[in-house]
């Protein structure tokens, strides 16, 4: 299986275009790399690649990726389909950007589904410009994915959190309305777990950081008070929890849970703008490396 990190920010990205925090002013100046929203690509053999969100970001992360180069025909894509994880604005409004391809598949929870189609709308707009097949990810259904060529992933939806976006607070649909995906290939034997929006550590996740390779964590938020002291904002430390973010440090946190799991390749995503460990030469960027857990730039490849 091939993976792709095509975004590792959070909503925003960085640096984030309302925000001159040190974090954000130290980008502009070229101190530290930007990157864009949270979003990875997998496949099976290279041939047909299905996305994990779908980021407003995603035209610019396209074409900067080599494996997306359309062809042989003049309208032939190699991308296949989406994997929705939630319904947030940051996971699916490029959603909207994909609408001149046909034929693409998209999966999602029951909720997330629901809310594309009556809350928000996306998937009556992009129906407009082309057809496309929408499937429900049913949680703990494990479900097939499979390229052109017929090479498969085994994918399962695993529910981790029941906050709904701002714009569905009204909705009618029962969550889950965040699920993780555990994604593994049947001919290699190798297996990810893609988990960009965890609000705590669920009962049973450290069995499933244990039975893969490699897992592609949320590390939005450094500390659970990060972004009043960055911002100087009135978010609190309760409001900032409320996002729906578990923080890496503190005794709640999710590095410590990972300190224990050395034999799986440990990544974070989906950082804020505000986190230090944005900064390779900080000390928050030392401490992870000091037990093997990176925090990648866009664009980082690999196998499993």
């Amino acid at each position: 299986m091939k993976v792709v990190l095509l975004g590792t920010a959070a909503g925003g990205g960085f640096p984030q275009w309302n925000c001159a925090c040190r974090m954000c002013a130290a980008c502009r100046a070229g101190e530290v790399t930007a990157r864009t929203q949270d979003c990875i690509a997998v496949s099976p053999t290279g041939r047909g690649w299905f996305l994990v969100n779908a980021s407003p970001d995603i035209r610019a992360q396209i074409v900067s990726t080599p494996e997306f180069t359309p062809g042989p025909g003049p309208r032939d894509t190699p991308l296949s389909g989406v994997l929705l994880t939630d319904a947030e604005l940051d996971h699916t409004l490029g959603l909207l950007m994909l609408r001149e391809g046909g034929g693409l598949r998209v999966w999602a929870p029951p909720a997330v589904a629901h809310a594309l189609e009556h809350d928000f709308g996306v998937r009556g707009v992009v129906a407009r410009y082309r057809q496309w097949d929408w499937e429900i990810a049913e949680p703990g259904a494990e479900f097939e994915v499979v390229e052109p060529g017929g090479a498969r992933l085994l994918v399962t939806a695993i529910p981790v959190s029941g906050k709904r976006p701002r714009y569905a607070a009204e909705s009618t649909a029962e969550g889950p309305w965040v699920c993780a995906y555990r994604i593994s290939d049947p001919v290699t034997g190798g297996a990810l777990l893609y988990a960009p929006c965890l609000a705590s550590w669920p009962e049973g996740f450290d069995e499933l950081v244990a039975g893969v390779d490699c897992v592609v964590l949320d590390g939005t938020f450094h500390s659970a008070q990060e972004m009043p002291g960055a911002t100087g904002s009135a978010v609190g430390g309760g409001e900032q929890k409320s996002m729906g973010h578990i923080p890496i440090s503190g005794p709640e946190g999710s590095l410590e849970v990972l300190r224990a799991h050395r034999g799986t390749r440990r990544i974070y995503t989906h950082l804020n703008n505000t986190n230090p460990v944005l900064d390779k030469g900080s000390a928050e960027h030392a401490e992870l490396a000091a037990v093997g857990v990176e925090a990648p730039a866009d664009g980082t490849a690999f196998e499993l």
